[in-house]
């Protein structure tokens, strides 16, 4: 079974080299606090690995992604993700859709017009560490693990 990650920018665009800038724009992390939903294929564990220094990432549980459809989501035309749109595809509510996109039951590309970048605010009470350090070593870039569940829920 795959596991999703969530993974989110946490510098800025100033200075970044080229192939790194590119790699990021693959991973759709244009802007700085942005986040996208990804599986742990070994295509995006390597980009993840070039941009280690940019970003953060971890395994994302159901609780937290069907908070951050519900805070977070959003159509074409910057309309809000309701529980009507994934009703047309079977699931009661956008919780029990988080949990079938856990699952891999279903995917997140299969709510239409649903844009895959999820737009979050700073985190509330700030980082908790630096934004240049890796996360082991006290900051706040890199792998996270289950971390990045409190991190989002500070900043959906």
């Amino acid at each position: 079974m795959k596991r999703m990650l969530a993974v989110i920018r946490i510098k800025g665009t100033s200075g970044v080299p080229g192939d790194i800038e590119d790699t990021l724009k693959m991973l759709r992390l244009i802007r700085k606090h942005h986040c996208v939903i990804i599986d742990d294929r070994p295509s995006y564990l390597g980009m993840l690995n070039k941009v280690k220094d940019y970003v953060t990432w971890g395994e994302i549980d159901a609780e937290t992604l069907a908070i951050l459809l519900r805070r977070r989501g959003r159509l074409i035309g910057n309309r809000k993700l309701e529980d009507a749109h994934v009703k047309k595809l079977g699931f009661e509510s956008i919780e029990d859709f988080a949990k079938a996109v856990i699952e891999g039951e279903a995917r997140l590309e299969q709510v239409p017009r649903l844009k895959p970048v999820f737009r979050l605010s700073p985190p509330s009470g700030g980082f908790k560490g630096s934004i240049k350090k890796p996360y082991k070593a006290g900051g706040e870039l890199g792998y996270r693990g289950a971390a990045i569940n409190d991190l989002i829920r500070r900043m959906a």
